[in-house]
């Protein structure tokens, strides 16, 4: 998704931490680990080995995303483009959802504790909710662009940060502790919770070319079918179906925790025809999934 240039993105709340000099980092422990079963899904087995010139451990020292003004400096940078995004995001859900608060949005170098474990390179997106907040290694979509050949494209991007804002949401919504995990399978808590993860990042996107600046200015251009298609195939990738046959394994089901890739694209396309009001995927039957 491309930013209109001269679209004020500034006054985000998005922050850096970590001791890595390259942007790096993620997580794996809280809801929503995207990279991490992009990477077992290409790989199999521990990526640490396919990230070049890994930084060291880290800390917890923070300092500001640094120019990050306008679209023209979302457009050139992921990181900037995921702290744009999270401007964008905040306002949507604001009208959305009433007394809503917006979570942190942390972006890691090297790596970092977190209340949900060590967010490191060697896993991916994640949101934390003893915390409230969204860590996001930008390494990622680098990864999956010159190592693996996966769409990583603008719109799968923002995809991938509005698929963690989704989990906040349930978090601050209360449809976690309505739902908690109950284990795998094609009806389990854990499927629908994703599966609405998903439809709030559509229902986003359907909305988000109409959002605005202060000035007026829209912050984004129209998206383009390539780039619906690419946040498409990102869903899709992740779905633990294709996850299943990719690893070498047959499609087994009662372990799903995450949902098909059919499903996954399917209701990521819901939310962006219709909206959030059709993404209460605990309202349908699980054929209906």
């Amino acid at each position: 998704m491309t930013f209109n240039q001269n679209a004020n993105v500034g006054g985000n709340r998005a922050r850096r931490r970590g001791a890595g000099a390259a942007v790096a980092g993620g997580g794996i422990a809280g809801i929503g680990a995207l990279a991490v079963i992009l990477f077992q899904l290409f790989t199999g087995t521990d990526i640490s080995g396919l990230v070049p010139n890994a930084p060291q451990p880290g800390g917890g020292a923070e300092s500001q995303i640094e120019q990050c003004e306008t679209g023209a400096d979302a457009n050139a940078r992921d990181d900037c483009r995921l702290a744009a995004g999270s401007v964008v995001l905040d306002e949507y859900w604001e009208q959305q959802v009433q007394g809503y608060r917006a979570p942190g949005l942390i972006v890691v170098d090297g790596q970092t504790p977190t209340p949900c474990g060590t967010a490191s390179n060697r896993t991916g997106p994640f949101y934390c909710p003893p915390e409230e907040t969204v860590y996001i290694d930008p390494t990622f979509f680098a990864l999956m662009r010159e190592r693996f050949g996966a769409s990583a494209g603008e719109l799968a991007q923002l995809y991938v940060l509005a698929h963690e804002y989704g989990h906040h949401v349930q978090h601050i919504t209360g449809v976690m502790d309505r739902y908690p995990n109950n284990g795998p399978g094609p009806d389990s808590n854990g499927v629908r919770t994703e599966l609405q993860a998903d439809c709030f990042a559509g229902a986003w996107v359907g909305a988000m070319t109409e959002q605005r600046d202060e000035n007026g200015v829209p912050y984004f251009e129209p998206v383009t079918p390539q780039q619906i298609a690419d946040a498409l195939n990102a869903a899709g990738t992740v779905g633990d179906d294709h996850i299943q046959e990719q690893s070498g394994g047959f499609v087994n089901p009662e372990s799903w925790t995450h949902g098909s890739s059919e499903q996954r694209q399917r209701w990521f396309q819901e939310g962006y025809q219709n909206g959030v009001s059709a993404c209460d995927t605990f309202a349908v039957s699980g054929r209906d999934l």
